[in-house]
């Protein structure tokens, strides 16, 4: 299975590439977040960090969004800070409430970037887990790892956890990890990879879902708390709590996992949730359920030869 599934893979980019699939070209830079491993790899802060610093630079980004379970009535479905999630789809009211730039989703982003362009909503385009979306040629592409997980077995799906053959790193701009790189993938360096810049995920603030309020990490400190993640790699999250100093109980959901009252009901201490699960919970928190906010810190190199790329001309590629 694992070898068909690559067969197919390839067959799939060489058809990008020959031209036999067509393939958007953007005049707007496009700058693409991905990951070649399934599950989270801290994705959508390091999707946040990299708008927020785009605008610093004088940049007006957009992001564009699968917007994974999203039902909405048309496409593409620009989002806003007070969108349902459940239309939407979760990561993109996040990321708009998180950045404050326009969001649009569409499963098909080559579409999406069209109409950012013709409605002149920004200057460059942000692909939040785009990697292996190659109907829309790319100018800068940023893969992300989990420093613990790495490539796992380094096998393809489903034998192992990679969308993508490793060999895919040599293409891309940035190799990124997040957490600390212990998985024996990174012990001398990521093979084919230029080089790997570490992104640091750093709890910033305790904010109480329903009332706004907000607490000092400190609050956690020795506290029994209910964890609840509905996330790509829910441990990664138990694991932030613990080193806060929680007394974690772990309430593990499926990713992008749509949230009943009765999943936050415990009968026994405050709940503590991603900002990603903050966003379906809001209508149904009660007053003890807190968000815990999580920015991205890439290296100094990485916001250094980012912002030497920036100033080159476009180099609209469609990789394959």
């Amino acid at each position: 299975m694992a070898w068909l599934y690559g067969w197919l893979v390839n067959r799939r980019r060489r058809a990008y590439r020959n031209g036999r699939r067509p393939v958007h070209h953007s005049p707007l830079p496009v700058l693409v977040v991905g990951n070649i491993t399934v599950g989270g790899t801290g994705k959508s802060p390091f999707t946040a960090w990299l708008v927020s610093h785009l605008k610093a630079q004088g940049w007006r980004p957009v992001i564009l969004s699968r917007g994974y379970g999203a039902r909405p009535d048309h496409y593409p479905c620009a989002v806003a800070p007070d969108s349902d999630p459940a239309a939407c789809g979760d990561e993109p009211v996040m990321l708009a409430q998180q950045t404050g730039v326009p969001v649009l989703v569409d499963p098909r982003r080559a579409r999406s970037a069209a109409y950012a362009e013709h409605d002149k909503l920004g200057d460059v385009l942000v692909c939040d887990d785009g990697l292996q979306h190659y109907a829309l040629a790319r100018t800068l592409e940023f893969c992300i790892f989990d420093g613990a997980r790495g490539v796992g077995n380094g096998a393809l799906m489903p034998v192992g956890p990679l969308r993508e053959p490793l060999e895919r790193v040599r293409s891309v701009d940035f190799c990124l990890t997040t957490g600390q790189p212990e998985h024996a993938t990174f012990r001398g360096g990521l093979p084919g990879a230029k080089q790997c810049y570490a992104v640091t995920l750093v709890p910033t603030v305790l904010r109480n879902l329903s009332s706004g309020e907000t607490r000092d990490l400190e609050w956690l400190s020795g506290r029994v708390v209910n964890a609840v993640a509905g996330i790509g790699n829910p441990a990664r999250f138990f694991d932030t709590l613990n080193d806060l100093g929680a007394r974690v109980i772990p309430h593990p959901f499926d990713d992008h996992h749509r949230f009943r009252s009765d999943d936050l009901d415990f009968p026994h201490g405050p709940v503590v949730m991603t900002a990603k699960d903050g966003v379906k919970c809001h209508t149904i928190a009660r007053d003890d359920v807190w968000v815990l906010d999580v920015i991205a810190r890439p290296d100094a190199a990485l916001v250094t030869e980012l912002d030497q790329k920036l100033e080159l001309p476009g180099k609209d590629r469609t990789h394959g």
